[in-house]
């Protein structure tokens, strides 16, 4: 692990929470309407998911086809970004949400910089195109936050994908999604570069937990909805937690809303004010 990844996993610079695909439940997700909401609950850590359309221009999409969240049919890898921004991303989830839009990638990011949030950006590539997307989202992630102290944390189920982003990126923070965090994992984490492991929360444990951190990385943790189950996941030590429960979980972690800057072990050392150092962009 290079110096810049071994200082960024020991002085963490990302809330616990997350608002998982913009507001959970709250919202329709993957929308800038979903991005507003979670930060009208005092969330300033977002997770979404980021795709390429027909001709290459990365959007917020998390299905590889279109019925379950637009009005549109059919696979998103076939459809042209005129097209999809055509389409009604909002009306499947409530009246109140009728005509929101699927947004560009770029779009979202001067969000986020405007208000100065920070991103769980996970690749979620179109079948047959982990490569290309990849390296397209790094790019961008890497023309987008250069003027950023805090860099998006690129997370994906697909190693190839982030193999390329890592040949773009090599200095960005790289999270390997997985089912189960297990031993076997240590290899792919150490040849990617990553410094994080992301699990279901199923899957963890206290002990996996330590495990992970004994070997330098982090750990979150996807989809956790039950007050109860994130409490107990926070007394192991869990790093992130990514949930669509967002208005119960901020009521009752107020405190994980927010960066803190907390080393991983020693909790006394190395404290930045990480909310400070990223100013709003003008």
């Amino acid at each position: 692990m290079n110096t810049a990844r071994k200082s960024m996993v020991e002085n963490w610079p990302y809330p616990t929470l997350f608002a998982h695909r913009g507001a959970g439940k709250l919202a329709p997700e993957n929308t800038l309407a979903a991005l507003e909401l979670g930060a009208a609950h005092g969330y300033c850590g977002f997770e979404f998911d980021v795709k390429l359309s027909k001709e290459g221009v990365a959007i917020l999409m998390h299905d590889e086809k279109l019925e379950r969240t637009t009005n549109g049919f059919g696979a998103v890898a076939n459809m042209d970004i005129a097209e999809l921004e055509k389409l009604d991303a909002g009306t499947w989830h409530s009246a109140a949400f009728a005509g929101a839009k699927i947004p560009r990638f770029s779009a979202v990011t001067k969000f986020l910089h405007g208000h100065g949030y920070v991103a769980n950006v996970e690749i979620k590539p179109c079948w047959g195109r982990e490569i290309e997307t990849g390296k397209q989202v790094a790019e961008m992630c890497v023309e987008s936050w250069q003027d950023r102290h805090i860099k998006p944390l690129i997370s994906s189920f697909s190693e190839l994908a982030l193999e390329a982003a890592h040949k773009v990126a090599s200095d960005y923070p790289l999270g390997l999604l997985v089912t189960t965090p297990c031993e076997d994992h240590l290899p792919t984490l150490a040849a990617l570069g990553c410094v994080s492991i992301h699990g279901h929360h199923e899957s963890l444990d206290g002990e996996t937990i330590r495990f992970f951190h004994d070997h330098g990385y982090r750990v979150l943790t996807y989809t956790v909805n039950d007050i109860e189950r994130a409490t107990q996941l926070l007394a192991w030590g869990v790093d992130g937690i990514f949930t669509d429960e967002i208005d119960k979980m901020a009521k009752r972690f107020p405190a994980h809303l927010k960066p803190t800057g907390r080393p991983m072990i020693n909790e006394q050392t190395a404290k930045m004010d990480w909310l400070n150092v990223v100013p709003p962009m003008p």
